[in-house]
């Protein structure tokens, strides 16, 4: 039950956005934030978009807003568009098939009651619980500095 980088990071994108409400966010300052290439974030944002949690705004001041609202989107709703697949135990696997004990084995269950668990927490939590209970995030993030520079450029 081991989260992607990608999920991670597409975790972070999507609270980079929703401290940064107010207006659009650029990938390069999210790059920068995080201290991870633009590339690994274009990359990771691609499915975020074509599942409507980012929204991309073309144009020279464009860039990135969250697709719904941060009290929308759940931790559960980035893992699955995100993870590839969540087999815990080879059992999971389509190719599972030559295990004699595979439709009477009590650990199969254990695994799915556990990872059924594990995707319950992660929806009670939305993006935008994960920002509001940290006030110092946008500090940490710089994006009241970029807020303040900003202002000259409009």
């Amino acid at each position: 039950m081991r989260l992607t980088r990608q999920t991670n990071y597409a975790i972070r994108i999507l609270m980079y956005c929703a401290a940064n409400n107010e207006r659009l966010s650029r990938i390069p300052e999210i790059a920068s934030a995080y201290s991870v290439s633009e590339l690994f974030l274009f990359k990771i944002l691609q499915p975020l978009v074509e599942n409507g949690l980012v929204e991309t705004v073309r144009g020279r001041n464009g860039g990135v807003r969250l697709g719904r609202p941060a009290s929308e989107i759940t931790l559960f709703d980035v893992v699955r568009v995100t993870e590839e697949s969540f087999a815990m135990a080879e059992c999971f696997e389509n190719d599972a098939s030559d295990c004699p004990l595979i439709d009477s084995c009590g650990l199969n269950e254990a695994l799915r009651k556990a990872l059924g668990a594990f995707f319950e927490v992660l929806q009670g939590y939305t993006i935008e619980r994960l920002v509001a209970t940290r006030p110092a995030m946008r500090n940490l993030l710089g994006i009241d500095e970029l807020a303040a520079h900003g202002a000259h450029h409009h």
